[in-house]
């Protein structure tokens, strides 16, 4: 059975999130009251409605605790309607509730009154930007999770010409190389391919590795 998620407020980042767990096979239920913007997500979504998700008859008809995943996306101009919404949820049974916080206040209500997990996406991208001004081999990451964080970097000088066992990067900064996007010219060029230990790096692969938050950061500052 196909998963369900019902994501409520489609501003940017609801409908973001709306089409692309939609790419991947989610039954999505987009919810949000203006009309035009559930339209929009009509085009994509499993089902798009223009309702008010703070009246309770007509949140409880969408029987969230039926879907694998309720997300709570409305933005900072109704933090009371984020907040009841969050609280109705609860209430109504949903396995696992994703809300969206603009700070630590409303990040800390949110987790109050039922929510398993709050997401602040302007902080997310901005910390991640932040990092890839800083570090300039960063070409892109993504978070697993609290503990890991899966990176796409360029090797830094101190490591072209070397080896991953020379390198010891487990050892070292609890990174694990999980493959390397070759670079270069000709056949080959481009392609992911596992990890070779004994290859020595080129200044144009791009390493996929995965490692704690903050171990990317700690090899540029060695390294």
């Amino acid at each position: 059975m196909r998963q369900q998620a019902i994501i409520i407020g489609l501003g940017q980042f609801g409908m973001s999130l709306a089409r692309t767990l939609t790419e991947h096979h989610v039954e999505v239920i987009a919810v949000d009251v203006r009309p035009d913007r559930v339209q929009e997500a009509s085009v994509f979504a499993t089902q798009a409605l223009t309702m008010d998700a703070t009246a309770e008859t007509e949140l409880a008809s969408l029987d969230p605790g039926a879907r694998n995943l309720c997300i709570c996306a409305i933005g900072d101009d109704a933090r009371e309607a984020s907040i009841l919404v969050t609280a109705l949820l609860r209430q109504y049974g949903a396995k696992r509730i994703i809300s969206r916080a603009s700070d630590a206040l409303l990040e800390r209500i949110l987790h109050l009154v039922g929510a398993s997990d709050v997401v602040n996406p302007e902080r997310a991208f901005g910390e991640r930007y932040a990092r890839r001004l800083l570090y300039n081999d960063l070409v892109a990451e993504v978070p697993l999770g609290d503990d890991l964080i899966l990176s796409e970097m360029r090797p830094r000088p101190a490591m072209v010409g070397h080896s991953l066992v020379s390198l010891a990067l487990p050892r070292r900064f609890g990174l694990t190389v999980l493959a390397i996007r070759t670079g270069g010219e000709g056949a080959g060029a481009g392609q992911v391919k596992p990890p070779e230990p004994s290859r020595a790096l080129d200044a144009s692969d791009i390493l996929i590795v995965v490692g704690p938050p903050g171990a990317v950061a700690a090899l540029h500052e060695q390294w």
